[in-house]
């Protein structure tokens, strides 16, 4: 009996999830994972990278030490395109992969909206790479204005308040000491600048929930524009909508982080699956449209919540589970039986400001400070044991608990 292959696309949440459940279940198939790294990392913490609060080493580990070599095959490489019509995936450098069975979990891209200067002038944090660059180009900021005095070097811009947008913001206020004694200045001369279109941050949570976590950004001396759309991002400056007659003001620093919004991988769309964003619309199984024997999952997929009619947020936890899902349904196809609909219900959500401070709602109970930032490591470290199992999460996980 000939053995299936299943091919797993990108190594995030979703994608090592899958691997995981079908290495535990799934018999007579053959497994190949593809990653353009050969590593993995928790996506939810790059901001603490670009921020310099935890090296690069906390946050990832190799993604050889969750595969199971007898069933699987991992091949470090980028992906081209994907034919559903031939059942192949191309490979940047000319290599061929067949599959059976395909899961596409490429995780995000950075979205700039089509305002002129995102990709020029400021700095991306979509991975790891791109993380350090963002921590490495601050520290010669702050050595650039011991040479020169120039104030603009000591000012740090980040684009967007979303969750991402707070969660860097937290850790930027944290490190400033270490960037105030890079530069020789007092912490307080570090200037950290947030500009954001609308101005209601944090909508996921009640108004109460929220204007905590907006108060304790104020009380970390963050400087927010709220209500500034962003127009354009010039060297040095972000161009924004002042007022609503439409002037535009600018906002000059030597560092600008663009963390507004994500898209799904653009490998989607090139390769003929209908996305919108780089997110394709699935079937209630997680399957694409047009092919059943195609699951699209994570940042790349969109599903809907019948309770809302609306898609789903991509978040990790909901990565993990269409991860679990997919393997299920895919074990389920080998079986010759049919497939479930996915379904998710939120266990609650944690936003840190730094390292000890947070809020957040956890099943119906909203929970702030000290117990939001005990939860928080804890939602943490079940991702990490979810993905690579006990070993990394001991190796890998945060067990600050009480601070």
């Amino acid at each position: 009996m000939n053995k299936k292959h299943v091919v797993i696309l990108g190594a995030g949440y979703a994608g090592l999830k899958t691997l995981r459940e079908l290495q535990k279940g799934a018999k007579d198939v053959e497994i190949t994972l593809v990653d353009r790294n050969n590593y993995h990392y928790e996506a939810t913490d790059l901001h603490e990278v670009a921020a310099g609060t935890q090296p690069a080493e906390k946050i990832t580990y190799n993604i050889m030490d969750v595969v199971n070599e007898k069933m699987t095959t991992f091949i470090q490489g980028t992906v081209k395109t994907i034919d559903a019509a031939t059942q192949t995936v191309a490979l940047e450098g000319g290599q061929t992969i067949n599959y059976d069975y395909l899961v596409v979990s490429l995780g995000f891209e950075s979205e700039s909206f089509g305002i002129p200067g995102v990709q020029e002038h400021a700095l991306q944090m979509v991975d790891v790479k791109t993380a350090l660059n963002v921590y490495e180009h601050i520290q010669e900021q702050m050595r650039q204005y011991k040479a020169t005095q120039n104030e603009e070097f000591l000012k740090i811009v980040v684009c967007g308040a979303g969750f991402t947008g707070i969660e860097l913001l937290g850790s930027l206020f944290e490190n400033k000491p270490k960037f105030a004694e890079i530069a020789g200045v007092s912490a307080d001369q570090i200037q950290i600048y947030c500009v954001e279109a609308v101005t209601r941050l944090l909508p996921m949570f009640n108004e109460k929930l929220a204007n905590y976590g907006v108060q304790l950004l104020k009380d970390s001396a963050i400087h927010l524009l709220l209500g500034k759309p962003i127009k354009e991002i010039k060297p040095g400056a972000v161009v924004y909508q002042d007022n609503e007659a439409g002037d535009l003001a600018e906002l000059s620093a030597k560092t600008i982080i663009w963390t507004t919004g994500v898209s799904g991988s653009h490998v989607v769309g090139d390769s003929g699956f209908e996305a919108r964003r780089g997110r394709v619309m699935v079937q209630p199984d997680l399957t694409d449209a047009n092919h059943s024997n195609v699951y699209i999952i994570g940042d790349c997929s969109a599903v809907m919540d019948t309770e809302t009619n609306r898609p789903y947020p991509t978040t990790a936890q909901i990565a993990l589970k269409m991860g679990a899902h997919a393997a299920k349904n895919i074990q389920a196809q080998l079986k010759g039986e049919a497939t479930k609909p996915f379904s998710f219900k939120s266990q609650g959500s944690v936003c840190s400001v730094g390292n000890t401070r947070a809020l957040g709602i956890v099943g119906k109970t909203d929970i702030k400070g000290y117990p939001a930032s005990f939860m928080k490591k804890i939602i943490m470290n079940k991702a990490l044991f979810e993905t690579g199992g006990t070993k990394e999460m001991m190796a890998k996980g945060r067990f600050d608990l009480y601070h």
